[in-house]
């Protein structure tokens, strides 16, 4: 692994400093609360379309899912099939309702609708779990500043949490949403330098089409899954009703992504902006897909480590596993060597024979990292040292440093790290102004301006600070794209059904709603915790559906229940 030339280092420190100047000099004129926390409702629809996306397409994005699709392929984008769907309930429900009221955040509605303590719920739910997902937002990027200049991580998850406050602390939401613009632009381009130089790294004689044939032959190009098998976790179906449930949480009821379109001009450039993101966001994913099957392509012609992560490779060759997994590392280029005539062999005569030996080739490769994953791990429990040996996250950054020319891996590592600074920025935002107006101002008063502001500068800087801590303990889990997901998936269809009720259920009132949230999100992180011990078998996305359908059914059912008895008692 290459150590960062001073010009790759000159362009990751000049991104830095250009973003949080740009941040600060940004908050000029954001001292009352309109401008700070709605941006003064200036933003056109392209701001606040690329905002979103930007929000949402944090490093986590552009770091696993190359990782995602060299393990798996291209099946990850029916995750997004949802979002079209969620966008044009959004413009037609949310984004009406939400500027008739001129809320500065979607949970004030509640109160409106239904009471207080359900507004407060409500809003703590979604601190919770934004709350963790802002922190590994500062994690991932952190991983990959890890590998590139061999710091520690816990000193950059600190590091980069500290700009990001600073950052957002100065700028406010306009800030956020102009800043956001300029990095998308940003990432789209350097996404299509490094597609375009991972085809190019490729053998001459080894075309585009067949770089695809190659991806086909081991089941990295199959995109759609019509299956109802719920061991498959990314289906169709998965996507456009679990998806779709995901979704119209995330973007309608979510105040990082709220936040975002209620800076509009007009209810028009709110719609249309959200209607650019649904347009756009599934094409872009699967792009970013593309990149990482391209980069399993790379890697038929040229040799890979056993495992990504180099730091699992030094644990264990220093522990008594190293000559069984040197053995390993032998075998592999032995794999490596016979592939090349299998892929040779593949290319010149196409059959269904000639397939299922590259496919096998890859499939044995796939056994022998899975060996090499058992040994990292057995390793770190002997050294009682804590190793990952999961290297998705890892694939990605390990094709920039080592297979880019000097000055594009800065590139690429800055691309990433916007990317990471925006949607940090975002939720940090949206953690201040939720905590500001849905706690602070309803519970302790009614303040002036300028003490809102601060208010909202301070609990904006506090849930950076936890979100750091969150950075410092987390864990990559299955990969980082999927842990962000699961965190949302377990608070957002319990959210989102409290919107539906509010907005289709008009005999539903509070107390009903309140008792119902609260015995849902006990029964979805059981059903987790059930899951995750292998006692039921529910994919997280399905959480989604669930969480969403108990809250509507039981708060139904109490409302039924709470009225008959009023009705009793008042005969």
């Amino acid at each position: 692994m290459q150590m960062l030339s001073w010009i790759d280092l000159s362009v990751l420190i000049l991104t830095l400093v250009t973003i949080v100047g740009y941040g600060t000099w940004q908050t000029r004129g954001s001292n009352n609360v309109k401008d700070y926390l709605r941006g003064g409702n200036t933003s056109k629809w392209w701001t606040i379309g690329l905002s979103v996306m930007a929000t949402q397409a944090s490093a986590i994005t552009f770091l696993s899912t190359p990782g995602q699709a060299f393990n798996d392929g291209l099946g990850f984008v029916q995750f997004y099939f949802g979002v079209p769907i969620a966008m044009i309930v959004i413009c037609m429900v949310f984004i009406p309702l939400y500027h008739r009221l001129k809320v500065y955040t979607a949970y004030e509605f509640l109160e409106e609708r239904f009471d207080l303590k359900t507004r407060t719920l409500t809003a703590i739910l979604f601190l919770i779990q934004r709350g963790l997902a802002a922190g590994i937002t500062i994690f991932a990027p952190a991983i990959i500043l890890s590998v590139a200049l061999g710091w520690h991580l816990l000193t950059l998850n600190i590091s980069i949490g500290i700009l990001v406050i600073i950052y957002t602390v100065s700028g406010g939401t306009r800030a956020v949403n102009v800043t956001q613009k300029h990095q998308m632009i940003i990432i789209f381009l350097g996404m299509l330098v490094a597609f375009y130089l991972i085809v190019s790294q490729l053998p001459e004689d080894i075309t585009f089409a067949n770089a695809i044939q190659i991806a086909s032959a081991s089941g990295k190009v199959e995109v759609l899954d019509f299956s109802f098998n719920l061991n498959n976790r990314y289906t169709f179906w998965s996507g456009i009703i679990g998806g779709t449930f995901l979704m119209l949480a995330y973007f309608g009821t979510d105040q990082s992504q709220v936040q975002r379109y209620l800076s509009g001009a007009s209810i028009k450039e709110m719609q249309l902006g959200l209607i650019f993101n649904g347009l756009l966001k599934v094409p872009m994913q699967f792009f970013i897909l593309l990149v990482g099957v391209m980069v399993f392509v790379f890697y038929q012609f040229n040799e890979a480590p056993v495992n990504f992560n180099p730091t699992a490779t030094h644990v264990v060759l220093d522990s008594k596993y190293a000559d069984a997994y040197k053995a390993l590392e032998d075998e592999q280029k032995l794999i490596f060597k016979d592939k090349q005539k299998l892929i040779t062999s593949f290319i010149a005569n196409t059959t269904k024979e000639t397939k299922a030996y590259v496919a096998a080739a890859n499939a044995a490769n796939n056994d022998l990292r899975a060996e090499a994953k058992a040994l990292i791990d057995k390793a770190g429990d002997a050294m009682d040292i804590k190793v990952e040996s999961n290297d998705k996250d890892y694939v990605f950054i390990h094709f920039i440093l080592n297979n880019l020319p000097r000055g594009l891996i800065g590139l690429l590592l800055a691309v990433i790290l916007s990317a990471a600074m925006s949607s940090t920025a975002s939720e940090l935002n949206a953690l201040g102004s939720t905590t500001t107006m849905d706690l602070y101002k309803r519970n302790v008063g009614v303040k002036t301006e300028k003490e809102m502001v601060k208010a909202s500068r301070w609990f904006t800087f506090i849930w950076g600070i936890i979100a750091i801590g969150v950075a410092c303990v987390a864990n990559l889990a299955e990969n980082l794209i999927q842990l962000v997901n699961i965190i949302g998936s377990i608070f957002y269809g319990n959210v989102l059904g409290i919107f539906l009720l509010a907005f289709f259920f008009k005999f539903v009132k509070g107390n009903a709603v309140f008792i119902a949230a609260i015995i849902t999100q006990l029964i979805v992180i059981a059903l987790y915790i059930l899951n995750i011990n292998a006692y039921i078998n529910l994919p997280f996305l399905w959480l989604n559906f669930v969480g969403c359908s108990i809250v509507i059914a039981i708060a139904c059912l109490l409302q039924v229940i709470l009225s008959n008895d009023t009705n009793t008692e008042t005969n």
